[in-house]
């Protein structure tokens, strides 16, 4: 496996001097993201396939890894909560070795093929759901074994591992070689390959999340409010979209329960019933939304916002 092999280039590591070292690793830092750039029509792809899929009202995007491609894939997951109002019940982890793997080294889970099934099973996968398998090998028993499982349920499967030909690849739908090569710090994946991961994970969740809609002229139109600083950002969100003086953003928001794409429509003049109607009537897309407002309004006489 590339990502196990030594390189003769690194074999004096530990001789040369910390600025030398330091400047190296920076370097692989910035050949691990080259190597996800040749998989961007692939990730494209499995970003469609994957909103497809989670256009459905119970659809789950769930994750799936050991160690630190297993950490990884958690932090993505997480981080849609906030930021695209994804989360609960429409998100689902697998981390070998349970939750305490996310702060402990417990190594030896990763070989563990029947637990990876067991838990899979656990979740009891369906159609609807989407299953995104990180391994840095791209032979973690654990791993493969889960995606199978939810493979063989019905979910669309998507997979990221930095070796061609692996178990992983071979086992899903959409497989994505993020070719990082050896490691300065040999079979050291938390490195390069961690950090591949990383920009294909964060790439491929942001696409699925525009393409769901959570996302408006490049706003985070799903946020959650959760402290002050959000909650003038989603003000700042709404007089940008509407034009609106601060004074209008703010009571559109409070009628709107803190729901920034509500309020974008009641600041242009739409109750808050039809506004949760229109969006509703759209799948939640707020510039669909827009314009069947405008639409509205010029058909009834009046002028378009």
């Amino acid at each position: 496996m590339s990502t196990e092999e030594v390189s003769s280039r690194f074999a004096d590591l530990d001789l040369w001097p910390t600025h030398e070292m330091v400047r190296a690793m920076l370097e692989g830092q910035l050949a691990a993201a080259a190597a996800v750039l040749p998989q961007a029509e692939l990730i494209a792809r499995a970003a469609e396939d994957a909103a497809a899929r989670l256009s459905n009202a119970d659809g789950r995007l769930i994750y799936v890894g050991a160690g630190t491609s297993g950490r990884i894939a958690a932090i993505d997951g997480v981080e849609l909560g906030p930021t695209f109002d994804w989360g609960g019940a429409r998100v689902a982890y697998l981390l070998a070795g349970g939750p305490e793997a996310l702060v402990s080294a417990i190594e030896g889970a990763e070989d563990d093929a029947s637990s990876g099934e067991a838990e899979m099973r656990g979740l009891a996968p369906t159609s609807s759901d989407v299953v995104v398998g990180v391994a840095a090998s791209g032979r973690t028993p654990y791993t493969v074994a889960a995606v199978r499982t939810a493979g063989a349920a019905g979910a669309l499967t998507i997979g990221f591992a930095s070796n061609v030909g692996t178990p992983l690849l071979q086992s899903v739908v959409h497989p994505i070689l993020l070719d990082t090569g050896a490691e300065i710090v040999a079979g050291s994946t938390r490195m390069k390959a961690g950090t591949a991961q990383k920009i294909a994970l964060n790439t491929f969740s942001t696409s699925v999340m525009v393409r769901l809609g959570r996302v408006h002229a490049g706003l985070m139109i799903n946020m959650r409010l959760s402290n002050q600083k959000l909650r003038g950002r989603a003000l700042q969100m709404i007089c940008d979209v509407t034009h609106a003086e601060r004074a209008v953003a703010e009571d559109a928001l409070e009628r709107a329960g803190d729901d920034i794409k509500l309020a974008v429509l009641i600041a242009l003049g739409e109750t808050p019933e039809k506004a949760a109607a229109s969006l509703d009537g759209v799948s939640g897309d707020l510039r669909a939304a827009i314009e069947r407002s405008k639409f509205d309004k010029v058909r009834d006489g009046g002028s378009a916002p």
